[in-house]
């Protein structure tokens, strides 16, 4: 508990007292945020914000990481907590790349298409082969070859057939793995295009990982003093308490950097940000055994990214009309005069009932196993 506190107060407390200083400095390095033409004309007011923030959320929370488990004698640092902090800096690396295109071409566009998913298949790929490796002495891996919800759904184990034909197995599992990761990482960037959207909405998702990762460790399968009378309701994960003190560094980071996020904006996440706290929030889904239980944990992303499909299904089907006046669903509500901080706040709102929709059926699940 000392180690995820002060892996979170750290954290926070870079982001909050330093951020000014990367502002400055991302100014004089010319890092200002590029606004697309067709976008809502109050988003032209934006034009020049520093950009790529992300850094600043990464640093944060590898000082509040790291530096608590030096003074904790290492508490916290495993294979789990490094194979999140290895997805979070790996998306964020390739949006990072996509950010410093934006601003040297001074256009909307980036990375192209085909290479911004090749830069996010070869980080998710790389996590999926590690998650299946290093096993603790009980010889559970930080990852499973299953598709979990709440926890592993045995009629969903791509590892039965991983034991019949090997390579198929694998083949099906990192494709999941990357199916989670692309859904999340533009999810998340999709989200990002309000003052404070993301950051908010980023900090109740992955908080919510503070809390089951936490539970998990109360009601480990490894513990020693384990009641035996709740086997069945046990958690086979490997260390979450490490998840949920990397969970803590994030979201205090996150805190931090949102101070100076919010409306009106001294400085934007970008795709650093964004795709970065998406592959964050895949990481600690999978390693957590949760998978399907993101739907409500990242309620808001799915919304979001949900309301692009939608539009573009019906626009093709339709040969050009369309449901929503803008998408991602946000901006529909700019062009219906609502105030940027009335939608983010309500936006929140949102997401917030959806994590706490998530956690409590996270916690009945355990309930209903323990009975």
């Amino acid at each position: 508990m000392r180690t995820l506190l002060t892996a979170g107060g750290l954290a926070l407390a870079f982001s909050l007292f330093l951020t000014p200083l990367f502002v400055r400095l991302f100014r004089r390095l010319e890092l200002g945020q590029f606004i697309r033409d067709d976008g809502p004309q109050s988003h032209h007011a934006k034009r020049g914000t520093p950009t790529m923030g992300g850094i600043v959320i990464f640093l944060a929370t590898l000082f509040g990481f790291f530096v608590s488990a030096l003074l904790n004698g290492g508490d916290g640092i495993s294979a789990p907590s490094l194979l999140v902090l290895f997805m979070m800096v790996g998306m964020g690396i390739v949006g990072f790349v996509d950010d410093f295109l934006k601003v040297r071409n001074q256009r909307s566009l980036g990375l192209g298409g085909w290479a911004k998913i090749a830069g996010q298949v070869i980080v998710a790929t790389v996590f999926g082969i590690l998650a299946i490796q290093f096993p603790n002495r009980e010889g559970y891996t930080p990852a499973s070859l299953a598709i979990s919800a709440i926890r592993d759904v045995p009629a969903l184990d791509i590892g039965k057939l991983a034991l019949i034909v090997p390579a198929v197995g694998i083949v099906l599992y990192l494709i999941w793995i990357n199916f989670l990761a692309a859904a999340t990482t533009n999810g998340v960037n999709l989200t990002d295009g309000l003052d404070g959207l993301a950051g908010g909405a980023s900090i109740l998702a992955i908080g919510s990982y503070v809390l089951i990762g936490f539970w998990q460790f109360n009601q480990s399968c490894f513990s020693e003093t384990l009641d035996s009378d709740n086997l069945a309701a046990c958690y086979p994960t490997q260390d979450p308490l490490s998840l949920a003190i990397v969970a803590a560094a994030i979201c205090g980071a996150l805190v931090g950097f949102l101070w100076w996020n919010t409306n009106p904006a001294k400085i934007m996440m970008g795709d650093t940000g964004s795709l970065g706290l998406g592959g964050a929030l895949c990481a600690l889904a999978v390693l957590t055994h949760t998978e399907l239980l993101l739907v409500l944990i990242g309620g808001l992303f799915v919304m979001e990214a949900g309301s692009v499909i939608i539009q573009r299904a019906y626009f093709k089907a339709t040969h050009g009309k369309r449901i929503f006046l803008m998408t991602p669903i946000h901006h529909t509500f700019e062009l219906m005069n609502w105030p940027e901080v009335t939608i983010v706040v309500r936006f929140w709102i949102i997401a917030g009932l959806l994590v706490a929709a998530g956690i409590g059926t996270f916690y009945l699940e355990w309930l209903s196993k323990s009975a």
